[in-house]
């Protein structure tokens, strides 16, 4: 008994630091649009990358229950038919994407209950690279990416720091659906791997440290330690980068003229310099609305808000997120389901497998495997 509630423990711990990834994440882009001035009362609007990153963790679950039942399953491929879903909510190349989709007889498409958000098709902000590269699925998935760097790729991308070590190796190949710039595919798997060390830092895991600020300061430094190691594609210049904007902000916290070079566009690599050194300016629990208001500051708050929001929420959990705004965001529960969701697929796969019986018979009409 001591064991099993010992092992409940640890999942609610898990899941905490998920569900506020995620949170964090949708916070972060929607106070980054807003340049931190939020209006006074009512629903807080979605942004395009939260959008994007709830079909991100959508096709993750939906890979996940494919490779169960079927064997098989490229990931990037199951993906990318979310990103088509929504762009097909958004009137984007909506025949093309019916014509490829949608299956013959009496089949719904889009499927999935992620398809019925009224919020998700709603325009919420351009991703001009994802758009085009979508309109251009007819050439193929190798030919249809852009030349981009954008961010987009980056912060769509980040709830597959959620699957570990493992997946994150196709953290770059997501974001080369649509960005063919490698520095924007690497930026993009190395913010996977500060997400992910966000996610599973703990006391126990802690050595001897220089840095004060407690855990946010730690899984940071820890992620940026690994990363050469892990087999993740980096080169010393990037290393350099990061050690630097991380030893800036320990050093000369929230300055804003800083945060302004290390980001100074709307680019993948800025977005995950920008959103590192505003997270490590605010290690603090009580840090986590200065930290989005500082990031909000930034040539392109969206992007470095959204990154710092996703850290900063991941290592503390969801309970540090300030209960008034996550209240009023309008994706709140479907993040927040989607996170949970995410989580429940990973360690116990409710539809079953090839071989097993399921112990929820809808999950597979929430998430189809294909």
């Amino acid at each position: 008994m001591p064991h099993e509630k010992e092992h409940q423990r640890e999942h609610l711990r898990r899941e905490s630091r998920v569900r506020g990834m995620m949170l964090g994440l949708a916070l972060g882009d929607t106070l980054g649009g807003a340049r931190g001035r939020l209006p006074a009362g009512g629903p807080l609007r979605a942004g395009v990358s939260t959008q994007l990153a709830c079909f991100t963790a959508e096709g993750i679950i939906r890979a996940q229950v494919r490779g169960n039942h079927k064997g098989i399953c490229y990931a990037p491929g199951v993906v990318l038919h979310g990103y088509c879903r929504w762009a097909f909510l958004q009137g984007i190349e909506v025949e093309q994407m019916r014509r490829r989709w949608a299956s013959s007889g009496d089949a719904v498409w889009p499927d999935g209950w992620l398809a019925g958000v009224p919020a998700l098709a709603e325009r919420r902000g351009s991703a001009p690279a994802t758009v085009t590269a979508l309109a251009r699925i007819g050439e193929g998935q190798e030919r249809m990416a852009t030349t981009s760097r954008g961010c987009h790729a980056l912060t769509r991308t980040l709830p597959v720091a959620v699957t570990g070590i493992g997946g994150i190796a196709q953290a770059g190949e997501l974001a080369a659906l649509t960005h063919g710039d490698t520095a924007a595919q690497a930026a993009t798997v190395h913010a996977a791997v500060l997400a992910h060390h966000c996610l599973t830092h703990s006391a126990a895991e802690r050595g001897p440290s220089p840095h004060s600020g407690g855990s946010a300061l730690e899984a940071l430094h820890a992620g940026i330690t690994a990363l050469p190691s892990v087999g993740q594609r980096i080169t010393d210049d990037e290393h350099s980068r990061l050690v630097a904007a991380f030893r800036q902000a320990v050093d000369e916290p929230a300055d804003a003229g800083r945060l302004a070079r290390l980001a100074p566009d709307a680019t993948a690599p800025s977005a995950l310099l920008g959103g590192l050194y505003a997270a490590a300016s605010f290690p603090d629990r009580a840090g986590f609305r200065a930290a989005l208001e500082f990031a909000a500051g930034a040539p392109d708050g969206e992007s470095v808000a959204c990154v710092a929001g996703a850290l900063l929420g991941a290592v503390h959990g969801v309970e540090t997120l300030p209960v008034d705004l996550v209240n009023r965001h309008e994706l709140a529960w479907v993040l927040d389901t989607l996170a949970r969701d995410l989580l429940m697929e990973l360690e116990d796969s409710p539809s079953g497998s090839e071989y097993v019986q399921g112990w929820d018979p809808h999950w597979w009409n929430r998430y189809p495997g294909w």
